[in-house]
């Protein structure tokens, strides 16, 4: 279950609802492995604080933070970022990608290999060949969704999941065209250590998004955001840090990929990222999958 970034420059790396999907196995192999992990100790349970002496000054008030008003616009925000990976016109000038990189899952000595294939308008292709346990695949032709792993073996994917498949599939993601009812500037805060605007995305089905974009390089920073995982697990948030940015066909992509879910944290890390070489047929579901779409 790898649960991998949105599309776009984004899905240049793995789309979000993959990655949900990539999580929920990789999660079971590390349970079903012989890693253990220890149990944290449990911290003391805190006591109240005694109320204050008669005549003493209840403590100031936290600062109010930056009213909306004076932050950036969504749209702004978003806009800078797609000007810094290169620009509007250079993200639409690209019709297909291929990265190649290691996928490592923090604590279990999992690692493997990793190949993330993605077309436009909404195609995308994952394979991870994880040591030890085998190879896990996320596939989407831009109308049937599937999967394959040691752990569940051939599988489509059905209702809100296959909805979400969609979604983050599109491959022009980075725009924010389209894509959302609304799109909010919440907060200037701290995101992996790095001041960040807070960017909600409010999908058209209710559910939220959230972008962070780092307040200096106007790179985007990471996300977090909720999918349906397999398994019957019910919705899974996941917390994405990206990192590491590269130039690739004149794009920027973020090398570096750090995703947290069920309190798993898997590390994505790209080695090569190529464009416009990815023929059709990679998406065409494998014969384990067509004998179900029958």
């Amino acid at each position: 279950m790898a649960y991998l970034a949105r599309r776009s420059v984004s899905s240049l790396i793995v789309p979000f609802s993959v990655l949900v999907c990539l999580v929920a196995t990789l999660a079971a192999a590390v349970v079903a492995g012989p890693v253990v992990t220890a149990q944290a100790p449990q911290a003391p349970t805190p006591t109240r604080p005694a109320p204050p002496a008669t005549g003493a000054k209840a403590p100031a008030p936290a600062p109010a933070s930056t009213p909306t008003a004076n932050l950036p616009s969504a749209r702004s925000i978003i806009d800078r970022h797609i000007e810094a990976i290169g620009g509007r016109k250079a993200i639409l000038s690209h019709t297909s990608s291929h990265a190649t990189g290691t996928t490592t899952v923090a604590g279990s000595g999992i690692t493997g290999a990793l190949e993330i294939y993605s077309a436009k308008p909404d195609k995308s292709l994952v394979k991870i060949n994880l040591g030890g346990i085998g190879e896990v695949v996320e596939g989407f032709d831009g109308v049937h969704a599937w999967s394959i792993s040691p752990m569940t073996g051939p599988s489509l994917t059905q209702g809100k999941e296959l909805e979400e498949k969609k979604f983050d599939a599109n491959f022009y993601s980075d725009l924010h065209e389209g894509r959302y009812a609304s799109m909010k500037t919440v907060e200037k805060t701290t995101f992996d250590g790095r001041p960040c605007y807070k960017v909600s995305l409010m999908m058209k089905n209710g559910s939220e998004d959230i972008d962070f974009y780092d307040v200096q390089t106007g790179l985007k920073a990471g996300a977090i955001v909720t999918r349906e995982a397999q398994m019957g697990m019910g919705p899974m948030a996941v917390t994405q840090v990206v990192l590491d940015y590269k130039k690739f066909g004149g794009l920027l992509v973020p090398t570096t990929l750090k995703q947290t879910a069920m309190g798993v944290e898997q590390v994505l890390k790209l080695t090569a990222v190529e464009f416009d070489n990815v023929p059709p047929s990679m998406f065409e579901p494998p014969a384990q999958i067509k004998v179900l779409l029958k």
